[in-house]
């Protein structure tokens, strides 16, 4: 086996904004003896019935076109994090346990695992007969040889638990040891990038396998182009028996909000990944089509970068914080289909306090105030960093600039196509953003290490807010077992974050997808992802 030397990258999201960078109940993040509360996966999958389109006899066969906002540019599942290669990386690849549509961990290639009472030792039991996409048996030494690899390159979504050691007890037993506990672990192993490949790449090199790699997930790359579509072909050998149901699963990349609702009211393609909020009911009340929806671990954010002069300046943060109306600007743009934001943390995820926090509330005369504080008293110019193809959120920056203009902070809205905007986001190329904080496991630290972790991979999701307090409350609630020490953590840590607002939280939106109306079984998930073994179109 390829050995790889061990290295512990600190705590980021696990993901989660980028989010899209996309946390319910707790979990088994506490619970010693997770294997008795968790259900055979396939169980589980069919009780998801409740989240799809409809109901129906499963029809094999066929293929389901899925228009996206992105393309896929890498299956790298250690180097990644954005939706647009996630949500395709974690139909190839699978974890040793996932989370379910309500955001409950389940086992998945594990058939069970246990936690230790003192939280050190998680023992993973494979099911029996797994095979990867090329037909050849998963073992336990698949499983060491990609935890290694993950510990090893970090990346986004880094393994951030202080891991011993990683063994294969036989070819199907798992042990992973910790040289402290960690609550988040067991959640964190639901993450895409915590999936199962081949020992030592199948034979190949690390860069021939990414092209075409080979998983245990109901999908493997049939056609794949970086800069376009992505065409995935049924995996024979998948460990769901008869799934998954479509023969093909095709990608297709529409840049266009409105391209996309008219090809799928014209049938040209099944379902839509990313529906305007301001389109739901249109395609909810179509003759052939309809919406499917979720709670989601998603806070849509204005954020701030505060490394330039004007946003270092926390008065000049909270200022404008105080100049927009949340509330009103979720009631305008949302239609019913989100929550105005208090918190760092959606409501979906455990101590989120977001009835409790003490917001910054609209405030016209407070706004004026405190940017008298700020040493920008007479105001400023400044821009703000757009997506473009995205109607809901030009209209979120056409109702911050005027919230700016009313105490004095000229806006200018830059709005660039969203390649670009992530690259710009990344090198820290802007003064102020929209975007969207996700989380990508059902943990509170998932989200929160993400966007506060100063030394983590985003640094604070690219604002490089720094906040000491902040920063050893983070630890502190890694470490604290679940309950109300750790609730406590959270809840002052989320106040911190509240006063000095590097990002002001806007509202919490649930999920929608838009389909055809002849689309069954389709379970999206609250980190936005869709488990498309269970898709089947109605004859």
């Amino acid at each position: 086996m390829k050995r790889f030397q061990s290295s512990v990258r600190k705590s980021i999201w696990a993901g989660t904004l980028a989010v899209l960078l996309l946390v319910l109940i707790a979990g088994c993040a506490g619970n010693k003896n997770a294997p008795a509360a968790n259900k055979d996966a396939q169980q589980n999958a069919n009780q998801e019935k409740n989240q799809s389109a409809n109901t129906g006899e499963p029809a094999a066969g066929g293929t389901f076109v899925y228009g996206r906002p992105a393309s896929v540019n890498s299956l790298d599942l250690h180097n990644q994090i954005t939706a647009n290669n996630a949500f395709a990386i974690d139909k190839i690849f699978e974890p040793l346990v996932a989370f379910d549509s309500k955001g409950e961990i389940v086992d998945w290639l594990a058939k069970s695992h246990n936690i230790s009472d003192d939280g050190l030792a998680y023992t993973f039991v494979l099911r029996d007969g797994l095979k990867f996409s090329n037909g050849t048996d998963v073992t336990a030494e698949d499983a060491v040889f990609s935890l290694q690899r993950h510990l090893t390159v970090g990346g986004p979504l880094a393994i951030a638990a202080k891991v011993d050691t990683i063994k294969a007890e036989d070819n199907h037993t798992l042990v992973i040891t910790l040289k402290e506990s960690y609550t988040p672990f067991i959640s964190e192993l639901s993450n895409f990038s915590n999936g199962i490949l081949p020992n030592n790449f199948g034979g190949v090199s690390e860069e021939e396998f990414f092209k075409k790699p080979v998983g245990t997930g109901p999908f493997v790359v049939e056609q794949w182009d970086p800069a376009g579509d992505l065409t995935f072909a049924k995996n024979p050998y998948y460990w769901q028996e008869g799934k998954p149901y479509m023969d093909k699963l095709v990608y297709k990349l529409i840049e266009d909000d409105s391209q996309a609702i008219n090809q799928l009211k014209a049938g040209e393609i099944d379902g839509i990944e990313s529906l305007a909020l301001q389109n739901a009911e249109e395609i909810k009340n179509g003759a052939d089509t309809t919406v499917v929806t979720n709670g989601s671990w998603v806070t849509e954010q204005l954020f701030f970068n505060t490394l330039d002069p004007h946003f270092s300046d926390v008065h000049v943060r909270r200022a404008l914080a105080l100049a927009i109306d949340r509330e009103g600007l979720t009631k305008a743009l949302t239609f019913g289909y989100a929550q105005t934001a208090n918190s760092l943390l959606p409501t979906a995820i455990p101590y989120h306090s977001n009835d409790t926090i003490k917001a910054l509330n609209f405030d016209l005369n407070a706004a004026k105030e405190e940017l008298a504080k700020s040493t920008f008293p007479d105001g400023f110019s400044t821009k703000l960093l757009v997506a473009s193809g995205n109607s809901t959120r030009a209209q979120e920056a056409q109702i911050i600039q005027a919230a700016g203009k009313e105490i004095g902070i000229n806006i200018e809205i830059e709005s660039i196509e969203l390649a670009t905007f992530r690259e710009r986001f990344f090198a820290y190329d802007f003064s102020a953003m929209l975007n969207s904080g996700q989380a990508d496991s059902p943990d509170a630290n998932s989200i929160i290490a993400f966007q506060t972790d100063p030394e983590g991979f985003s640094k604070s999701y690219w604002t490089h807010y720094t906040n000491e307090e902040v920063t050893k409350l983070l630890h502190e609630g890694q470490k604290t077992s679940d309950g109300d020490g750790r609730a406590k953590v959270y809840s002052d840590l989320l106040q911190i974050v509240a006063d000095e607002v590097p990002y002001i939280p806007l509202y919490y939106p649930d999920i929608l997808k838009g389909v055809r109306s002849t689309v069954d079984g389709f379970v999206v998930l609250p980190n936005g992802s869709v488990r498309f073994e269970e898709v089947h179109i109605k004859q």
